[in-house]
């Protein structure tokens, strides 16, 4: 696997497993530790999202001159993710197991879709245009330990 595809993929089953902890913690009517591990995966994923915009985005715009393709339908969904996130954190805060159900229902969707667009158009495409880029570009993410690939 190329070296950015393979780091932004495995970020992507990082926070999903920290989203599936969130939610059986929910699931269970855990609330405070339910509160605390989706605080966790928000913070995760918000690094994640971040990254994308802030390093990898501009440095495939500039590499390819696209500034309205892919990338700009990414960063939609990132605003729509956004969104459902602070609607989960509302419903958890108000301890409300229908409407946390409702939304992580939806923001699982999103991002399943999301991820695919990425992992198989995006990340592959970007490995491509910034190559020679790519430690600097995954250093820039800032990721932490969660991605395994080799260097």
């Amino acid at each position: 696997m190329n070296p950015i595809a393979c780091a932004l993929s495995d970020h992507h089953a990082h926070c999903d497993e920290l989203f599936a902890l969130a939610e059986a913690k929910a699931g269970a009517g855990r609330w405070t530790e339910a509160l605390e591990a989706f605080g966790a995966f928000r913070r995760e994923l918000e690094s994640h999202l971040r990254g994308e915009e802030n390093v990898l985005f501009p440095a495939f715009e500039a590499a390819t001159g696209a500034r309205c393709g892919p990338t700009e339908v990414m960063r939609q969904e990132h605003q729509r993710m956004r969104a459902l996130l602070e609607q989960i954190a509302l419903a958890l805060t108000g301890h409300d197991a229908d409407r946390v159900d409702d939304y992580a229902s939806t923001l699982l969707i999103l991002m399943q879709q999301h991820n695919l667009k990425e992992e198989s158009m995006l990340y592959p495409m970007c490995d491509a245009a910034l190559g020679e880029r790519a430690p600097e570009i995954i250093s820039g993410l800032q990721l932490g330990g969660a991605a395994t690939c080799p260097p």
